[in-house]
Formats: C-alpha cells, sequence, structure tokens
C-alpha cells in the first residue's frame, strides 16, 4: 500500500502537467467570448437618456454653475494646446492620464465647447455603475459611458457600444491605464484606444493633467485646499493637449507616443517614414 501511493503522486503530477496547456488553449480560445460577453453586459448598463438634448442642457448649466465655481475654489487651473484643436473635426478619441476623480470634471471644461458637447467619457462599469443612482449621476453630470476593464471589454474592434457611440459622430475620453495612478506616475497603458482609433480611422488626443492627484488624491471624495501656503492655497492644476496623433495599425507605436506625452508633455520625434506618412495624410 505504501508503494502503490508513493507512484501515484507523480502520476497525478504528471498528468496535471500533461492537462496544463490544453487547459491553457482552452481559456485562450474562450477568451473572446468572454470578452464579449464583458462588453454585452457594459452596454446593457448604459443610459442612452443621458445623451439627450436636454440632459446636455442640463449637464451644460452644471458645469458653468457648480462645477466651475467648486473648481475654482479648490484649483487654479491652467489649459494649454487649445490651439491644437481648432482644425480638428469629431470625432476624435481623446486618452489622459489619470491620477484623480478630479480629471474628468478638469478636462471637460478644458474642452472647447463644441467638442465637450460631442464627448462621452469611458466610465468603469464596476465602480461607477454598480449602484444605479450613482449610475446616472455620473451619467448625467459627465455623459459617462459603462466600459470593462476585465479584459479590456468595450475596448475592440466589434461591434461594442463604443463603435457604435463614434459611428453616431461622438468624441471618447478614454483613460487607458484603467484605474487611477496611486504615486502620481502614468501606469502601463493598454492598446484599446489605438485599437479603435485604427477601427475607426480617427485621431487620438493625447491629453495631460498634473496637479489633481494633490487636490483629490485617490481615497478622496471631495478635493481639498492646501495647507502650505499662506496667501494662496488653491492647488495649481494644468491640463495639456498634445499633438493629435493620426491612427496607425502599429497600436504599440501609436501608444508609446501617448505614453511619451503623459510622461515628459512631448511626442516622441523618432517615429518611423510611416507614421510621418500618416500624419501628412490625415483628414484631421
Amino acid at each position: 500500500m505504501r508503494f502503490r501511493r508513493h507512484r501515484s503522486r507523480p502520476r497525478r503530477v504528471l498528468d496535471a502537467a500533461r492537462a496544463a496547456p490544453a487547459r491553457g488553449l482552452d481559456v485562450a480560445r474562450a477568451a473572446p467570448a468572454r470578452g464579449r460577453e464583458l462588453r454585452k453586459a457594459a452596454a446593457q448598463l448604459d443610459l442612452p437618456w443621458a445623451r439627450s438634448r436636454a440632459a446636455g442642457v442640463v449637464r451644460e448649466n452644471f458645469m458653468r454653475w457648480v462645477l466651475n465655481p467648486i473648481m475654482d475654489y479648490y484649483a487654479a487651473r491652467r489649459a494649454t494646446g487649445r490651439e491644437k484643436l481648432e482644425s480638428l473635426k469629431s470625432p476624435v478619441i481623446m486618452v489622459a492620464n489619470h491620477a484623480s476623480h478630479l480629471d474628468t470634471p478638469i478636462i471637460l471644461s478644458a474642452l472647447p465647447r463644441r467638442l465637450r458637447n460631442r464627448t462621452v467619457v469611458a466610465a468603469a462599469a464596476d465602480y461607477f455603475y454598480r449602484n444605479r443612482m450613482v449610475a446616472s449621476a455620473v451619467s448625467l453630470i459627465f455623459n459617462t459611458v459603462p466600459i470593462e476593464r476585465k479584459r479590456g471589454g468595450g475596448m475592440s474592434k466589434n461591434g461594442g457600444h463604443l463603435d457604435t457611440l463614434l459611428d453616431q459622430g461622438w468624441n471618447l475620453l478614454l483613460y487607458p491605464e484603467g484605474t487611477r495612478s496611486r504615486d502620481g506616475m502614468p501606469g502601463p497603458l493598454r492598446r484599446g484606444a489605438a485599437v479603435l482609433a485604427a477601427a475607426h480611422n480617427l485621431t487620438i488626443v493625447p491629453i495631460r493633467v498634473t496637479g489633481t492627484a494633490e487636490a483629490m488624491p485617490p481615497g478622496r471624495f471631495w478635493p481639498r485646499r492646501r495647507r502650505d501656503q499662506p496667501v494662496s492655497r488653491r492647488h495649481r492644476i494644468e491640463v495639456s493637449f498634445g499633438e493629435p496623433i493620426p491612427a496607425t495599425a502599429d497600436a504599440d507605436e501609436v501608444m508609446e507616443d501617448v505614453r511619451n506625452f503623459f510622461h515628459n508633455g512631448s511626442i516622441s520625434p523618432y517615429r518611423s517614414p510611416y507614421r510621418r506618412r500618416a500624419m501628412a495624410s490625415s483628414p484631421n
């Protein structure tokens, strides 16, 4: 009996090792189906009424009379690079670094009104859409649309609700990090924005936000004033709009440009000849 028990253990290990590749293959095969399920679930949480004309009027007035005064109390805001947006035609995909819940109202308020009124903001379904009241509030105030962060749900080129909105002419604001940075530095970027841009032949606008993490770091649900200044206690917050990036088939190259802009405020000049030709021939 001891001998058989001694032999059975390595046999089980060997059997498990042989089965592992098959299980891995099954998981890989199931991934696209799982992604479709996640995108479908996120789409079902969407609230289309938030994109109505009436909701837009409420949202614009709330921005003017409520959000802007609150942000002005806590922050000295500055926007640079707005001239780069003048010739852009909707739809475009905007990608920004993410360090605070303040990022969205700060970016929206810095956008020209013609772009802001046609912009939807991708919001994590597992965070903002778990509660119907919270989902309705963020949808109305910020014109959010739900996306599933797991496995990049909603961020592909196969007929998801984001594709539908882009086809309808809506601009899309995405945070390719997928979550807020905990150390104030941009984290790893996902490729979904570049994939969407290539699928719809759209321009990507990189946006760099600084100062929001100090004003409202992760874990806080309301901004705070500075305590280290005797005169002005407002935080300095800056929104920088970068050079528009034409869509290409190389999603990694596009996101490398975005990453460079997030880190140092400029896009790498060392682009491939293909990228330079794409920029020269871009319709936007």
